[in-house]
């Protein structure tokens, strides 16, 4: 559920970058900016609710919303997106997947120490002192 919430996120984002661009030349598009961002505010949060690292959450939903606003930008409103541009949208959409894949190495290294630990802890942490003589 937590990765609906976050395409979500990114769609209602998109949604409102668009519209941002749109409000320019029609004011009445402001409406849908202001109800997409406070959306993808609120989805964001759910995502974050859902266990995801902000890391993580944020980075997707960044370069997701970057690639597909340029993307959008370029068919509706016949914005350049050069050869160039490309390379750095896949560049950024590249460097989000290495934070994923760092997060989750990270997520198994630290679930596996945890196991060793819980192994190796004695089956009675507390044990009983041993009586004293104590009648010198």
């Amino acid at each position: 559920m937590t990765w609906l919430w976050l395409a979500g996120a990114i769609v209602v984002e998109v949604t409102a970058s668009l519209a941002l661009q749109a409000a320019v030349d029609a004011p009445g598009w402001y409406a849908l900016v202001v109800a997409g961002y406070l959306s993808a505010f609120v989805c964001l949060s759910r995502v974050l609710k859902g266990g995801m690292a902000i890391g993580v959450a944020y980075g997707i939903w960044g370069a997701s919303g970057v690639a597909l606003t340029a993307v959008m930008a370029a068919v509706l409103f016949g914005q350049a997106l050069t050869g160039v541009m490309v390379v750095g949208l896949v560049l950024v959409v590249a460097g989000v997947l290495l934070v994923e894949l760092g997060s989750q190495r990270a997520l198994a290294a630290r679930a596996a120490a945890a196991a060793a630990a819980s192994a190796s802890a004695p089956a009675s942490a507390t044990a009983a002192p041993a009586p004293s003589g104590g009648d010198a």
